[in-house]
């Protein structure tokens, strides 16, 4: 497994990770520890959260409860 992170610009979100060979993305919260897990997560939908232009509007919109393992 290879975590791809990437740090973004957010008061929730410190940096988001993706592992292309599972399809898995992972969320690293300001406020819990460890990260947080989502399933099924095709590379676009990555891509697009990472260079949203609101990181966290983008996930309350396209990720929250849609990725759940």
């Amino acid at each position: 497994m290879t975590i791809e992170w990437i740090n973004v610009r957010s008061s929730a979100i410190r940096k988001i990770g993706y592992d292309s060979s599972s399809s898995r993305m992972y969320i690293d919260f300001e406020d819990s520890d460890p990260y947080y897990t989502y399933c099924g997560v095709p590379q676009d939908v990555f891509s697009a959260f990472v260079t949203a232009q609101s990181v966290g509007s983008h996930y309350h919109q396209y990720i929250k409860d849609r990725y759940d393992c």
